[in-house]
C-alpha cells in the first residue's frame, strides 16, 4: 500500500506540472477578450505607445483612473520585451500566480511535502484561480501582495529562532501592503487587516491559544515581532510617490477612485458614476455562490472523501502532520487560515456590485485548509485519484474549451486580420459603440470607435448619418458590426454596403462610395 501510494503522488506531480505547461502553452494561443482582457490589455499597449508610464490611458485624452498601475506596468514591461501579442499581455499574470503558488508551497511545505503537494494541486485546478492565472486583469498582481503579506504576518509571529529572523520576515508583510496598494488600492489594507484583525481579536482574548498569558503581554509580544514604524514607512513609500504624482498630472484621481471606486461602487447598486462602463448588480450575498463556483470542481469531488472520513481521520491522528509555533498554540494556523478565506466574502456579501474574481483572495487559504484536511487521510491512494482527476478535467477542460470553441472568445481579432487583408493606404475601419477594446489592440490604435445611440426607428440610414467618420476618410470605409448590430440594422443595409464576410461573431462590409456622398 505505501509503494502503491508514493507511486499515485510521483504522478500527482507529473499532473501538476501537465496542468502549469497547458497553461503556460496556451497563454498566446487564443485571443484577448472583451471587455476586461482587452480592456486591460489596450491600456498597457497605450502605455508602451505612449512612454508615460505614470497615467494609463483609457482613451485619448481621457485618462484610467478605475485601478492603480502595477498590473498594467507588468503587462507593458512584457509587451516592450516581447512585442504586442497576447502571450506577452498574458505572461506576467502566469507568473504572478506561479509565484502565488511557490508562496503558499512553501509554506505548507514547512509543515510536510504531502500537504504541499496536496495545497498546490487543488489551488492550481480550481477553475478561477487556473482561468486567472493567465488572465490579463488586475486581480493576480493584488493577490501577490495579500498572499505576501499574509505569509510574512505568519511568519514573523511564529518564527522561533529570534526576533532579529522574525522582523526580517515581517518587512514581506509591509512589501506585501504596498504592492497591494498599488495593485488595487486601499481594498488590499482591507483584505488583509480584517483576517489578521479577526485572528489577532481571537487569540488575544482565549486563554488556550498561546503560552504567553494576558492580554497586555500578548500586545506587547506581537508588537515586537514586526518593525512597524520602519515598515509602515517601506509600504507608504512604495506607493504614496505615484499617488501623488497621478493627482498631479490628472487631477481628479484620488476623488473618484477613494471615493467612487472605494465608497460608492460597494455601496450604490448599478453606481452610475463609473466612468468605464456600468456597475454591476447581483443579489446582496452572491459572493458566496461565486466562492462556490471558483472552488469547482474541488467544491463537489470533495464530497467523495467524505464516506469513511472518520475512520480514515482516526488512523492518523496520534501523527497530526502539522506542528505550529509553541507561543500560539496548535490549532492558531488553521484559525488563521479560516479568518483568511472567509474575510472577503463576508466582507462583499452585503454588496450588490460584485463579480466572481472578488473571491480569489479567499483561494489560497481555502485550498491551504483543505490541504491541511486531507493530509490527515490515510487514504492516501483515493485522495490522490480524486485530486488528481480533478486537477486532469480541470486543465484539459480548459485547454479545449478555449482552443476548440472559438465561438465563445469575443474579440475581434479575425475582423481586424480580415480587415488588414484587404486594406490599402487611407483606407478604414469603423466600429460601432464602446466596449471594442480588442479592435483597437488588434489594430494597434487605428480602428475608429463610434458611440452610436439606437435610435427611434433603427434604420440603417440613421445608423450612418450618426456616424461622421463617414466621410472623413478618401479610401474605402469598412464597417465592422457584431451579430447582434447586424441583425438590428443589416436589412437597410444590404444595398449600401458589401458584405465582404463573418469572421467570430463580426460581420464586415466595404461601405459603397455612393452612399458617402
Amino acid at each position: 500500500m505505501k509503494n502503491t501510494a508514493s507511486q499515485t503522488s510521483l504522478v500527482l506531480t507529473w499532473l501538476i506540472a501537465l496542468a502549469v505547461l497547458l497553461r503556460l502553452i496556451t497563454l498566446g494561443l487564443y485571443p484577448l477578450s472583451d471587455l476586461t482582457e482587452a480592456r486591460y490589455a489596450e491600456i498597457a499597449r497605450k502605455m508602451v505607445a505612449s512612454g508615460d508610464w505614470i497615467t494609463p490611458w483609457y482613451a485619448e485624452g481621457v485618462p484610467f483612473w478605475g485601478k492603480p498601475p502595477l498590473s498594467t506596468w507588468l503587462t507593458a514591461g512584457s509587451m516592450q520585451l516581447f512585442g504586442v501579442n497576447e502571450w506577452a499581455a498574458r505572461l506576467p499574470h502566469f507568473l504572478c500566480a506561479a509565484l502565488v503558488a511557490w508562496l503558499m508551497w512553501s509554506w505548507l511545505r514547512l509543515y510536510s511535502a504531502r500537504t504541499a503537494q496536496l495545497g498546490l494541486a487543488l489551488l492550481i485546478g480550481s477553475v478561477l484561480y487556473f482561468v486567472a492565472a493567465g488572465a490579463v486583469m488586475t486581480d493576480m498582481a493584488l493577490l501577490v501582495g495579500l498572499v505576501l503579506a499574509m505569509r510574512g504576518f505568519w511568519f514573523a509571529i511564529t518564527r522561533t529562532d529570534g526576533f532579529k529572523v522574525a522582523k526580517r520576515e515581517g518587512w514581506l508583510f509591509f512589501i506585501g501592503l504596498g504592492l497591494g496598494l498599488l495593485a488595487k488600492g486601499p481594498v488590499a489594507l482591507i483584505l488583509a487587516g480584517l483576517p489578521i484583525g479577526l485572528w489577532v481579536l481571537a487569540w488575544l482574548v482565549s486563554p488556550h491559544q498561546s503560552s504567553v498569558p494576558g492580554i497586555g503581554r500578548k500586545l506587547i509580544w506581537l508588537c515586537k515581532r514586526l518593525p512597524w514604524l520602519r515598515g509602515l514607512a517601506l509600504m507608504l513609500l512604495m506607493a504614496v510617490p505615484w499617488y501623488a504624482l497621478a493627482e498631479w498630472r490628472t487631477p481628479g484621481f484620488l476623488n473618484y477612485f477613494l471615493i467612487g471606486e472605494h465608497w460608492h461602487r460597494f455601496t450604490q447598486p448599478g453606481w452610475s458614476g463609473d466612468l468605464y462602463g456600468t456597475a454591476h448588480v447581483e443579489p446582496r450575498g452572491a459572493v458566496w455562490l461565486f466562492a462556490l463556483a471558483a472552488c469547482l470542481p474541488w467544491s463537489f469531488l470533495l464530497l467523495a472523501l467524505l464516506p469513511g472520513r472518520a475512520k480514515a481521520k482516526n488512523e492518523t491522528a496520534q501523527n497530526p502532520p502539522v506542528q505550529d509555533a509553541k507561543p500560539l498554540g496548535s490549532a492558531s494556523l488553521r484559525w488563521y487560515l479560516w479568518a483568511w478565506a472567509i474575510a472577503p466574502c463576508f466582507f462583499f456579501t452585503a454588496s450588490r456590485n460584485t463579480l466572481w474574481t472578488y473571491v480569489l483572495p479567499s483561494l489560497p487559504a481555502a485550498f491551504a485548509l483543505m490541504a491541511l484536511w486531507l493530509a490527515r487521510d490515510s487514504r492516501d491512494h483515493r485522495v490522490n485519484a480524486i485530486i488528481g482527476s480533478g486537477l486532469l478535467a480541470a486543465s484539459v477542460s480548459f485547454t479545449v474549451a478555449v482552443l476548440g470553441f472559438p465561438e465563445i472568445h469575443n474579440s475581434a481579432k479575425d475582423v481586424i486580420a480580415a480587415y488588414e487583408e484587404r486594406r490599402r493606404p487611407d483606407d478604414e475601419i469603423v466600429f460601432i459603440g464602446s466596449g471594442n477594446y480588442s479592435a483597437l489592440f488588434y489594430s494597434l490604435g487605428q480602428a475608429r470607435i463610434v458611440r452610436v445611440g439606437q435610435t427611434k426607428d433603427g434604420s440603417a440610414r440613421k445608423i450612418l448619418e450618426r456616424l461622421p467618420a463617414i466621410h472623413s476618410t478618401t479610401g474605402t470605409q469598412f464597417l465592422a458590426l457584431q451579430k447582434s448590430q447586424w441583425k438590428r440594422w443589416g436589412a437597410g443595409l444590404d444595398r449600401r454596403a458589401q458584405d465582404v464576410g463573418e469572421h467570430r461573431g463580426y460581420k464586415l462590409l466595404r461601405l459603397l462610395k455612393d452612399e458617402r456622398q
